[in-house]
């Protein structure tokens, strides 16, 4: 599962580490980074299979295509690897339209006698990483708005992180990131080659259960407690 992440890069250090450029009117108009407690509904940065040399900023929550309204988003922010090519709600996405979502870190809660305790997972040999995702693109029947939206892929927790969950992110390599966006692999051979990342590679650290509230967002959410 995953349902809170961080970017707290700037738009140029994603520039630099994509080779890609954002829209100006997007910055403008939404102006979302830094983000210290990325949640469903916030726009966020993704790289898409059909512009590539574009860092775009989308809904998180998917919103079919076929959906009648937007309130589907919020119970599609997570598909699974396992089901992805059976579900009605990915499948189409999954083979044309699929995205990198780069992030700096993710919170998961784990489970105690005391209750969930928040940490923050990052890796070791990279500031941004990326999660592998899927876009659409939903246009509102009532004033003809387009929606652009996206969902993150997730599998099993690799062992060395499962104590926190049992399920974490797709997280991609930078070589794994060109597969992923790249349209001439087939859907049923892309799934072989990526998600694998040596479990010394993760970090965490725990933080304060402030992250536990989307309106709490500063800096102060990333210190170790």
């Amino acid at each position: 599962m995953c349902g809170r992440s961080s970017l707290t890069k700037t738009e140029k250090e994603l520039e630099e580490r994509f080779k890609a450029t954002f829209y100006s009117e997007d910055l403008e108009r939404y102006n979302p980074l830094p983000n210290f407690n990325v949640a469903p509904t916030h726009m966020h940065p993704v790289i898409t299979q059909d512009d590539p040399a574009s860092i775009q900023l989308y809904r998180w929550g998917l919103i079919p295509f076929w959906a009648k309204d937007m309130k589907i988003g919020s119970r599609l922010i997570n598909a699974r690897i396992e089901t992805i090519e059976e579900k009605p709600s990915f499948r189409q996405a999954f083979v044309r339209r699929r995205c990198i979502v780069p992030f700096d870190g993710y919170y998961e809660w784990q489970k105690t006698p005391d209750g969930k305790v928040p940490y923050r997972i990052q890796l070791k040999n990279t500031e941004i990483f990326t999660i592998a995702g899927l876009f659409e693109h939903w246009k509102n029947p009532e004033n003809g708005e387009e929606v652009n939206s996206f969902t993150l892929i997730t599998r099993e927790a690799n062992p060395v992180i499962r104590h926190l969950h049992d399920r974490q992110p797709l997280v991609l390599l930078p070589e794994q990131e060109r597969l992923w966006l790249d349209n001439q692999i087939p859907s049923k051979d892309i799934i072989k080659e990526v998600g694998h990342v040596p479990g010394d590679y993760f970090t965490w650290y725990r933080v304060s259960t402030r992250v536990n509230k989307v309106s709490e967002n500063d800096a102060g959410l990333l210190e170790a407690v």
